[in-house]
């Protein structure tokens, strides 16, 4: 399993109340498993890995913000 990152405010500085980290690890869980489902699928079903995982990537870069970042 992959180690959750380190949540950093725009500043740089990390996130340090304890229930964002758990809402932020939470959700980082839960689209990593998503993720993994997609990704197993696809080569279950003759996919190439290499597509799957630059289709995931394209996906994530394209996601609009809906809210600005909050100042520090």
């Amino acid at each position: 399993m992959n180690k959750r990152p380190t949540w950093r405010k725009p500043s740089g500085a990390p996130v340090s109340c304890t229930e964002k980290i758990k809402v932020l690890n939470e959700n980082y869980e839960e689209l990593r498993s998503l993720a993994q489902e997609a990704l197993d699928d696809a080569l279950l079903m003759g996919c190439s890995e290499a597509q799957i995982r630059q289709a995931l990537h394209d996906m994530i870069d394209a996601l609009p913000a809906s809210f600005d970042e909050l100042p520090d």
